[in-house]
């Protein structure tokens, strides 16, 4: 009874049914693929000790990233005069709260 009661129940389950192929999307509109004057130009020099990237928007010097070869790399913006160069270890301008642990439990 049992052997006929599990092959009752194989006869009876459903096999999924396939999903629809989805169509393909549109293609983006004119406006929206870009500019390539507003790409950013990229510029890297090659030395013995360090790597060096400018990174240009229409043709102004928006950052410059200093890869040593041992060590952390950084990045040089222009400040507002461009006339010398802020340091930072990264382009995150965000503020950054100190999180110490005091207690644990």
């Amino acid at each position: 009874m049992l052997l006929v009661a599990m092959v009752a129940g194989s006869g009876l389950a459903q096999t999924p049914a396939r999903p629809a192929a989805l169509p393909q999307p549109p293609p983006p509109p004119a406006d929206v693929i870009g500019d390539p004057e507003l790409e950013p130009q990229v510029t890297i020099i090659r030395r013995e000790d360090q790597v060096i990237e400018e990174v240009r928007i229409k043709g102004e010097l928006r950052y410059v990233r200093v890869t040593p070869r041992h060590g952390r790399p950084y990045f040089l913006i222009p400040d507002v005069n461009g006339a010398t160069f802020i340091r930072r270890e990264s382009l995150d301008s965000s503020l950054k709260v100190p999180m110490w642990v005091l207690f644990s439990f």
